[in-house]
């Protein structure tokens, strides 16, 4: 994780237009297309809200950011969702992007593997989330089909997940560079995330077909040397857009000083970045008074009978947002009654 230091105190205020957005990006003569995200304020506010221990909120802060880079994706109105279960300190993390610009995020911890795993310093992506599954999720809707990918988690980073799931799920060659870190300004430290997202986009599918004969065996004194590029293409186009991702650090995504625009003209500036129109994302929770009404009404009349206090009501607290709703035991079964 890095720290930037900063001295203004207003610094999150100022630099509110660059962060908190999403640059979708094209780079013609590399046939690669591409998102940058920088979060700022909306991650600050999630992981503030939570108080999550600072390794718990660096993870889910990558999360969050890969997240939104593929939500944004979506061309219409819908639901991406990010889960992971796994057998670590973090053993659930869920990240909801509403398309277009929405999202909120929640992990859950076992707290005493992640004392073992501080104390050990066990404290890498891989690490805290341990062995289990991640799947994502596309939702746009009852008039198109739900679709879902799901790939092991085998203590690997994020971005080796993502990479995965690209090429099993989507079967297009990505590379995503993830970036978590923090401010401190005169108002405190402030949480930020960054990430880069490229994908190799040819007009030819010729071009994204990997050799599929065996080389045969190689003569004595010889080895046969692997495809560099685990996608498998051997592409000259595809090899300098990965080469020049790999050198993406992460201070260039969490620097708030710097423009999404003036990291892709570092990066591309030799063949040309066409850079689109950003879109702005903010934090925000999908839950209402009327969406929690409706699950408790969902439980059996048993379940919902021991779900009342003392006081005659039935409380729930939303885990993305800690907002608390408070219900009359009588208001439930009234509806119950009246949809009867």
């Amino acid at each position: 994780m890095a720290d930037l230091e900063s001295g203004g105190g207003s610094l999150r205020d100022d630099l509110a237009a660059l962060d908190d957005r999403v640059v979708p990006f094209t780079v013609p003569d590399l046939d690669v297309r591409g998102r940058v995200v920088r979060l700022g304020p909306s991650l600050d506010t999630i992981l503030e809200r939570h108080d999550y221990p600072e390794p718990v909120s660096r993870v889910l802060g990558e999360a969050a950011a890969l997240t939104v880079l593929l939500g944004t994706t979506l061309k219409f109105e819908g639901r991406f969702q990010l889960q992971t279960k796994s057998d670590g300190a973090i053993s659930m993390m869920v990240v909801d992007f509403n398309a277009p610009d929405s999202y909120r995020a929640v992990a859950h911890i076992d707290e005493a593997k992640l004392t073992d795993a501080i104390a050990a310093g066990a404290l890498s992506t891989g690490e805290l989330l341990g062995e289990g599954h991640l799947a994502m999720t596309v939702d746009q809707g009852s008039a198109t089909t739900r679709y879902q990918g799901v790939v092991a988690l085998t203590r690997q980073s994020l971005e080796e997940a993502a990479h995965q799931y690209f090429r099993q799920s989507e079967q297009i060659p990505s590379r995503i560079r993830l970036g978590v870190g923090s401010i401190v300004t005169g108002d405190g430290r402030r949480w930020r995330a960054g990430g880069l997202l490229v994908q190799f986009m040819p007009h030819s599918v010729d071009r994204l077909r990997a050799a599929d004969i065996h080389p045969g065996d190689a003569p004595e004194g010889h080895e046969i040397l692997a495809n560099p590029d685990p996608d498998g293409i051997s592409d000259d186009a595809w090899t300098e857009a990965r080469s020049l991702v790999e050198t993406v650090e992460d201070h260039e995504l969490l620097d708030p000083l710097l423009e999404s625009e003036r990291l892709l003209y570092r990066l591309f500036h030799e063949r040309g970045a066409r850079v689109f129109e950003p879109v702005a994302v903010h934090e925000a929770c999908r839950c209402s008074r009327e969406r929690v009404l409706g699950m408790l009404r969902g439980f059996s009349a048993e379940d919902r009978k021991a779900m009342v206090a003392d006081d005659g009501t039935l409380g729930v607290t939303c885990e993305f947002c800690s907002r608390r709703y408070s219900f009359a035991a009588s208001e439930v079964e009234e509806g119950l009654a009246t949809e009867g």
